[in-house]
């Protein structure tokens, strides 16, 4: 059955366009509130980020939810991670966060969490779009759902993400610049660190509603960068509007994505015989990530592109640990989603268990020279049982031999097919990755003339 509004991250898009309305938002709270009410008296947990829109959805929100006879718990800015452990903590039947994550304050959007803090499942989802169709009802004033804040959130949210870097991990002579995107984070991950221990660099932490992620966060590290160096910081902490990912900048200035925390976290995991399976990658991941876990002996696989397929995955092989080169990290053993904060303190507390730093942590893994050129085409077309097609793959293959790989993938939104080829020999790459961009224009706009 196929789905109108849920994505595969939630319902997202730009403000005051259908579906991210008011109207939407109202009909979206109620109808989501009848559902999760089939149960019994139920109660929902609503975050946000920064956006200035927020405000509005989240008023709209509540007014469905009680008007389907649902309670309310309201934290106001929280980072999306925070919100699926709070409902977890609170045993609420759902969580809703408002947050259209790492894009501009003029999108938003709506993300669920299910009573354990994971995506909800599909037909949860399907549920909830077939309640849409239904006629709009109030519940009797008697059974009109309550709602209030819970005022503590931050703090018990704080102290969650200490915890998970045991109870004995200090920070102390660390100093550290966090970026917090002006987003959701702002008043919790400073306080995360330096209670730690750390000296603590603030920056981007002043949301006004409009400057979520603009020109810094876990997108756009290089102002995080010049700052690190200037300060001559240990390291430097990217996160992005709504706090699941991460992305870091060691003392030399080095940019470290989400494929090497991973590595990292993993093999300290591994050092101490605490790594249970493998780490679920994406199609995206670096072969070099692949390469490095083969050296370790540690298993690695890889998902479709996005966090939930990453869960899923995990959830299939019982394992642990998985995550994306963006920064989305999923720490599975700690928390039921990717969170950017805990996912930093697992680095620090490889850092503070090794006496390394964090650009020595990361030199077990060596980055493959990545190629991605996107063919345009005139219009969607299938890559499946194309015969010409598999041969200019399987021979750009055997130009790489073990050392390298292909990948083709279709986007999601637009008539475009991204060829991507990595390698040891950056030069190689760049030549195969070119001539096979072309094989698959030639190929497919042939189809689609």
């Amino acid at each position: 059955m196929s789905r109108r509004y849920f994505g595969t991250d939630g319902i997202r898009g730009r403000v005051g366009e259908f579906p991210i309305t008011p109207d939407f938002m109202i009909k979206l709270g109620w109808a989501a509130g009848c559902v999760f009410a089939r149960s019994g008296r139920s109660s929902i947990v609503i975050g946000k980020d920064t956006r200035i829109s927020g405000y509005m959805f989240e008023s709209a929100l509540e007014a469905g939810l009680s008007a389907a006879g649902v309670d309310v718990l309201l934290t106001g800015p929280m980072p999306t991670p925070a919100v699926a452990y709070l409902t977890r903590a609170f045993q609420a039947s759902a969580g809703i966060v408002i947050s259209a994550s790492h894009n501009p304050f003029d999108d938003n959007g709506i993300k669920f969490f299910s009573a354990q803090g994971t995506k909800l499942p599909d037909e949860v989802e399907q549920a909830i779009e077939a309640q849409m169709d239904l006629q709009m009802s109030t519940a009797t004033s008697d059974k009109l759902g309550k709602a209030r804040r819970i005022n503590d959130a931050a703090g018990r949210y704080i102290e969650f993400c200490k915890s998970t870097g045991g109870g004995n991990l200090t920070l102390r002579g660390m100093k550290i610049v966090l970026d917090c995107a002006n987003g959701a984070t702002y008043h919790v991950a400073p306080n995360v660190f330096s209670e730690l221990g750390a000296e603590v660099i603030p920056i981007a932490s002043s949301p006004d509603g409009l400057n979520i992620n603009e020109g810094c966060g876990a997108t756009a590290p290089a102002g995080l960068r010049k700052i690190v160096l200037a300060e001559q910081a240990d390291l430097g902490i990217a996160l992005d509007g709504d706090g699941d990912r991460v992305i870091l900048v060691d003392h030399k200035g080095e940019v470290v994505d989400g494929d090497e925390v991973l590595f990292i976290i993993a093999k300290a995991l591994r050092d101490q015989s605490l790594l249970d399976g493998g780490v679920v990658g994406t199609l995206m991941s670096n072969f070099g990530l692949e390469q490095a876990f083969k050296r370790l002996g540690v298993p690695f696989v890889r998902a479709a592109v996005g966090d939930r397929y990453v869960m899923e995955e995990l959830a299939r092989n019982n394992w642990m640990l998985g995550g994306e080169s963006s920064g989305h990290v999923v720490c599975r053993h700690l928390t039921s989603t990717g969170d950017g904060i805990v996912s930093a303190v697992q680095v620090l507390k490889a850092m503070s268990d090794t006496g390394s730093s964090l650009h020595d942590l990361k030199q077990g893994m060596t980055k493959m020279p990545q190629v991605m050129i996107n063919v345009r085409l005139a219009g969607r077309v299938s890559l499946q049982n194309n015969a010409e097609l598999e041969q200019a793959v399987t021979a750009a293959e055997e130009c790489l031999g073990d050392r390298g790989r292909v990948l083709l993938r279709p986007s999601g939104t637009e008539p475009v097919v991204r060829v991507m080829v990595e390698g040891e020999d950056e030069a190689l790459v760049n030549q195969i990755c070119r001539e096979l961009a072309e094989k698959v224009e030639n190929i497919l706009s042939a189809l689609v003339s």
